[in-house]
């Protein structure tokens, strides 16, 4: 009987020890929690192992839309007004960043893009607060450590920073337009 709970115990830690996540301050800790997420068609589960500019990015989106939005009901023509609001009224309605970022995985195939090569890790190249990992397919992943030690991917923080950037001249063309009505 006690060698059985004995032996029961040691595989509960070994299984433990096999199947837990690394760290999510350890790149193959953070590519492991992208994978899983990417696995259940759940990219919001894996915003937060974005690097931090790319989450600013989709909080800046989503907090000029809503402005923009409200300007754009309020004082815009038709049939411009059904347009913007059919266009943006998702990402100005997002309750987080998180739910922006999961907007353009969905429209841009960015999950589609991931999963076609995110196998097992070769290698890890790892220099201060930058690191890449190579998959056993030969693609490349680069993350930069965050302020909090969480490792972020940094395949996507271009293309939001490049909307959020548009975002902002958008409302504020939408800003001069509301008001000289």
């Amino acid at each position: 009987m006690i060698l059985t709970v004995i032996v029961g115990l040691l595989l509960a830690s070994a299984a433990y020890l096999v199947f837990r996540f690394p760290s999510d301050r350890t790149p193959e800790g953070a590519y492991a929690r992208i994978a899983l997420a990417v696995s259940k068609n759940r990219p919001q589960d894996f915003f937060a192992y974005l690097e931090t500019r790319a989450q600013w990015a989709a909080y800046t989106i989503r907090d000029y839309r809503k402005k923009s939005l409200d300007l754009v009901e309020r004082a815009y023509p038709e049939p411009e007004r059904e347009r913007l609001l059919a266009e943006w009224r998702p990402f100005a309605e997002a309750p987080d960043g998180a739910d922006v970022f999961a907007l353009y995985a969905e429209q841009r195939g960015w999950l589609g893009r991931l999963r076609k090569d995110l196998s097992g890790i070769a290698s890890i190249e790892a220099q201060g607060e930058r690191a890449t990992i190579e998959t056993a397919r030969g693609t490349r992943y680069s993350f930069r450590r965050r302020e909090n030690g969480i490792w972020g991917l940094t395949m996507f923080t271009g293309e939001l920073e490049a909307e959020a950037e548009k975002a902002a001249r958008d409302h504020a063309v939408v800003e001069r337009a509301a008001g000289s009505e």
